[in-house]
């Protein structure tokens, strides 16, 4: 019998099978790493009272190296996940990480508030494409049925960053505010959570693959199933006609015209 027959046949308990597999073997990898993405976004703030006393940074200064970090964010979404697209969610995902972990780390060397800047500007690019080209990943395993439950168990992560990041981060404080290592303690923060990002990045490109058809611990039987749910997935897809910026706009428009009209009426 051949593997689209097979696929075909598969019950609902041979699917459940499956996509728990799948979700054992890529959602807790992910979750860590979204985990010390959200702590490497937030540990400026954990930083800010040693940080500012230390650099005679005003509150100013601090402001606005905070905020620009979205300056990046912003800007860098869509080409960062171009970018995933053409090279490979592996590939990128990997290099995201590994680029962010060290901008991160390097906040431990900065003197001026324009090493602030530049470090927060680049770092916050560096992060832009991780959220949406996780969630374009996982997109491309899970049909649209089971993606809800999977996002979900992704982004637990944040409430997670903030039970376990906020006492880790004044732990590091408070331990070494005496300066080991002739550094200070928001230095050493930024070393210990930016390191391990570094670390994480560097497996993701061994531990993920770019999709199910070339994952090689999947069965081909496995990979037939996956196949025939997202072909049913994307046939069952709504079409939209809407394909640019512009074209949103002018659609939008046109439905708040319609609404006017009724109303009107």
């Amino acid at each position: 019998m051949s593997q689209s027959a097979t696929a075909a046949l598969a019950s609902d308990d041979d699917k459940n099978a499956i996509y728990k597999r799948i979700t054992l073997r890529l959602i807790p990898f992910i979750f860590i790493c979204y985990l010390f993405n959200y702590l490497d976004r937030v540990n400026v703030g954990f930083a800010k009272l040693q940080m500012l006393d230390a650099l005679k940074f005003s509150e100013t200064v601090y402001g606005l190296g905070a905020g620009i970090f979205f300056i990046g964010y912003v800007l860098c979404g869509v080409p960062s996940n171009l970018a995933l697209t053409r090279f490979g969610p592996r590939r990128w995902i990997a290099l995201m990480m590994i680029v962010w972990g060290t901008l991160s780390t390097c906040l431990l060397f900065v003197t001026t508030p324009t090493h602030f800047y530049t470090l927060r500007l680049f770092t916050g690019a560096a992060e832009a494409g991780f959220f949406p080209g996780v969630v374009l990943y996982l997109s491309q395993w899970f049909p649209t049925f089971r993606r809800g439950r999977i996002m979900a168990l992704f982004m637990s992560a944040i409430p997670v960053s903030g039970l376990l990041g906020s006492p880790f981060s004044g732990w590091i404080l408070n331990h070494f505010a005496a300066g080991q290592g002739g550094l200070a303690g928001w230095q050493w923060m930024f070393l210990l959570q930016g390191i391990p990002t570094v670390v994480l990045g560097a497996l993701a490109y061994f531990l993920l693959s770019d999709s199910f058809a070339n994952a090689k611990w999947l069965k081909p039987h496995e990979r037939a199933v996956l196949e025939a749910d997202q072909a049913t997935d994307l046939a069952n897809k709504p079409k939209t006609t809407s394909d640019s910026l512009a074209e949103v706009l002018v659609d939008a428009q046109d439905v708040q015209i319609g609404v006017c009209d009724k109303r009107d009426a």
